[in-house]
């Protein structure tokens, strides 16, 4: 304590010894520092985000509850399968039933507008798991799963599909969301982000700028193993993957997402995989891929 009142009375002595610019400097300094502190302090106050496991196997989600609250919830999913799976949220709106959104899918056609993806975690590799935590609004949605490998038939029209719905959100203060330390923005057609990539645990803020839905998928190449040589190996898998899938955050337009991994040095990926809504093409056709190298 008398540290403390030392170090106060010294302030105190350095702002009268200032001139008016400068105490209006530090005036400004002061109150910056008293916001952030009051913003870390609410952040701490408020409750943690609802958090859902759901588990992954071919071809169907197992712990899933049938109803969730609204507001922020993280969703972790764990891959108990032997292919890749991830948990693409949609929310139907207007109304419409998960009946509704597998009469959509079968049809050649773009999904329709009340399908909204809203993300949900990404591809881990078998036996992995993954995370995603996203906002939640009161109504009927879909886990969908889109991964299409290996043979090219979306895991969806083999069962791994199942409705849930997200009630009223629980009384007292909203969920703070998670503090990021790296932001992701995806625009058509390009991943941009805050910071260089490090070795360590991070959470990333990921942001759609773009005029349809993108996703992240986040994948660790294996020594001396590229992006295209990833891709040509998803189109005709033949001997051991060149990359390891870590997650992500699944298709989305609108909200935010974030998700958190542990990230050791090597080279990395970013991409998406999403069919364009012009020409139907996958994303990373049009560029949207993004090599990274963590010393």
């Amino acid at each position: 304590m008398r540290t403390r009142l030392a170090a106060a009375g010294t302030f105190v002595f350095i702002i009268a010894a200032c001139t008016p610019k400068e105490k209006a400097a530090v005036a400004k300094l002061d109150s910056t520092t008293a916001a952030t502190v009051a913003t870390a302090a609410t952040t701490a106050s408020a409750p943690a985000p609802n958090v859902v496991t759901i588990h992954a196997k071919d071809f169907s989600y197992t712990d899933a509850p049938a109803e969730i609250p609204a507001g922020l919830t993280t969703f972790h999913l764990i891959n108990d399968g032997p292919d890749l799976h991830h948990l693409s949220i949609v929310r139907l709106d207007s109304g419409k039933t998960i009946q509704n959104l597998e009469a959509a899918l079968a049809l050649p056609a773009a999904p329709p507008m009340w399908a909204v993806p809203v993300g949900g975690p990404n591809a881990p590799d078998p036996s992995k798991e993954s995370n995603a935590t996203l906002n939640l609004t009161p109504g009927n949605y879909a886990m969908v799963c889109f991964v299409d490998v290996p043979g090219g038939v979306p895991h969806f029209a083999k069962g791994m599909i199942k409705a849930f719905t997200v009630g009223a959100a629980p009384a007292g203060a909203p969920a703070a969301a998670p503090v990021a330390d790296v932001n992701i923005k995806l625009v058509d057609y390009a991943f941009d982000l805050s910071t260089p990539l490090t070795a360590g645990t991070h959470t990333f803020q990921v942001t759609n700028s773009g005029s349809q839905p993108h996703e992240v998928e986040l994948v660790r190449l294996a020594p001396g193993k590229t992006v295209e040589q990833l891709l040509g190996w998803m189109n005709k898998p033949a001997g051991p993957p060149p990359a390891s899938a870590i997650g992500g955050v699944a298709g989305f337009i609108g909200d935010t997402n974030y998700f958190t991994a542990d990230i050791t040095p090597g080279q990395y990926a970013l991409i998406c995989f999403l069919p364009d809504a012009k020409d139907g093409k996958p994303h990373f056709m049009h560029g949207m891929t993004k090599t990274i190298t963590v010393m």
